[in-house]
């Protein structure tokens, strides 16, 4: 339930915990346990190259560097970093993170987002942010944001189709890799979760997802009759 303003009252930091999806698990990012599938799943042969263009580091072409990162993430309480987990292969298959916390205004981003390649075009991406949303509101959370390079299209592509509203563009807000950034700012509220959250389970669910599912949208689970 939306808190207003005046009953306004700062929440706790989040902590990393196991969460399970039905396709995917968030555990606290761990070097030891999940590195060298990560390794693979994001530097290996049938990796996705291009996660790497508007991330502020990458790729790693040599495994020290690559630790070096992961160690200094693991340890990080913002970002908080999870490693997303598939639930029938016990395989880590990317990385996602709260981030830009503050407890006392109750708002949070979810970023650092890397998937494999495998999980793209499969549920499990998406279940993934569905869980971080779902731990930051049940949190007591009012704002979750999602911030990407403008230039960004598959992340502002993605944002939208998770229900994040678009709020506009800060100018030369960065320089990444040598080059501006201009940053897409997204967010979601709290008043506006119970539907979120309900398309997400709804179009997750079994019986949306083949070879049994007729496939509706996000989109279509949000619209209200």
């Amino acid at each position: 339930m939306p808190t207003s303003a005046s009953d306004w009252k700062p929440v706790q930091a989040p902590v990393a915990h196991t969460m399970n999806g039905r396709y995917i698990r968030l555990e606290k990012l761990d070097p030891k346990r999940h590195g060298e599938d990560l390794w693979e799943a994001l530097q290996g042969s049938g990796s996705d190259q291009k996660l790497w263009d508007y991330l502020p580091y990458g790729p790693f072409h040599d495994l020290e560097p690559f630790y070096i990162w992961l160690d200094g993430y693991a340890i990080s309480n913002d970002p908080l970093g999870f490693c997303v987990v598939d639930q029938d292969t016990g395989k880590a298959q990317g990385i996602l993170s709260l981030m830009s916390i503050v407890p006392a205004h109750g708002r949070l981003e979810i970023g650092h987002v890397a998937f494999a390649a495998s999980m793209q075009r499969t549920p499990k991406g998406t279940e993934a942010v569905y869980l971080a949303a779902k731990l930051a509101f049940s949190q007591g959370y009012r704002r979750v944001e999602w911030k990407c390079d403008n230039a960004n299209l598959r992340s502002r592509r993605a944002a939208l189709r998770f229900g994040f509203t678009e709020e506009g563009a800060f100018r030369q807000h960065m320089i990444v890799k040598g080059k501006n950034r201009d940053t897409a700012y997204f967010s979601m509220i709290d008043s506006e979760w119970p539907v979120i959250e309900h398309a997400f389970e709804s179009w997750l669910a079994l019986e949306n997802q083949p070879p049994s599912g007729q496939l509706k949208t996000l989109e279509q689970f949000r619209i209200r009759n």
